[in-house]
């Protein structure tokens, strides 16, 4: 019997994207980096979306709608942990980045160094 993920349409396109995925033999953990750093800059927007539409900025009653995001919110506690923990977690990574490229060598490719600082 073969192998549901490998025939079944949707698994398929999972597995090839994931699973079955060619990469090359050295790579290592530090590689991971980057991709953490997409994860941790789309979950800061999103979060930070979410707390924007509670939030008000006026001196008076800022406090107040933190409280409100807190308390009222459906899990508003925590979107704002998340959104805190995860600003951390983006220099964390953002660090270990900087450092396996400095480490690698990865600054002396020009184009490599231009896509990582336009994004």
């Amino acid at each position: 019997m073969a192998n549901i993920r490998k025939t079944h349409p949707l698994f398929k396109i999972v597995n090839d994207a994931l699973v079955d995925l060619p990469a090359p033999v050295n790579i290592s953990l530090w590689w991971n980096f980057g991709s953490l750093l997409g994860l941790c800059l789309i979950s800061q927007i999103l979060t930070g979306l979410f707390l924007a539409m509670h939030y008000t900025s006026d001196i008076s009653t800022a406090f107040t709608s933190v409280v409100h995001i807190c308390r009222d919110v459906n899990y508003g506690w925590l979107i704002r942990n998340i959104h805190a923990n995860g600003a951390s977690f983006f220099f964390i990574c953002i660090y270990f980045h900087i450092g396996r490229g400095l480490y690698y060598g990865s600054y002396l490719y020009k184009e490599t160094w231009y896509v990582g600082v336009i994004l």
